[in-house]
């Protein structure tokens, strides 16, 4: 059975996962532990690691099963169809959840105009500005040389 992709209402992630088990649907929501703090105290608290989404493994046929939980809004669709996730692509995020410290984790996302440093790799401690991002690259136009270098951020160190 292929996994969907179901977006959610905003902060519903972890309250749609649930009433989806309660239905015996099997879902999938990845979370992602991190510390909060506020005045008083800090806290270890589970967030969703994509927001307003959740995995859900069931039929074609049964895809409309899930807009009777509250909080459910509809499915990604890539190319006019529902997209579907592979097994092994969920099975790799639990695998890096269970095994990499969640403080390591961050989903970075760039706007373009801005500044980068490139910290490793053959243009390290270059700066420039972002162009535009397609998931992992990052087209980055380098102020020293002038020219767009493409840049892995899943294999590249890079900060603001």
């Amino acid at each position: 059975m292929p996994w969907f992709v179901l977006y959610t209402k905003p902060r519903n992630e972890k309250q749609v996962a649930e009433r989806l088990q309660a239905m015996a649907i099997d879902v999938y929501c990845p979370l992602l532990k991190t510390k909060r703090k506020w005045s008083d105290r800090i806290k270890l608290v589970e967030e969703p690691l994509f927001r307003s989404y959740c995995f859900v493994n069931l039929q074609e046929h049964e895809r409309a099963r899930v807009f009777t939980i509250p909080g459910a809004v509809r499915y990604l669709f890539w190319l006019k169809k529902p997209a579907i996730v592979q097994d092994t692509e969920i099975s790799a995020i639990k695998l890096m959840l269970n095994d990499v410290d969640h403080n390591a984790i961050q989903i970075a996302s760039f706007s373009p105009g801005d500044r980068l440093t490139i910290g490793s790799g053959g243009f390290a401690n270059t700066t420039g500005k972002v162009i535009k991002q397609q998931g992992k690259i990052v087209a980055i136009q380098l102020d020293a040389l002038q020219l767009i270098i493409k840049v892995d951020i899943s294999r590249t160190i890079v900060s603001k």
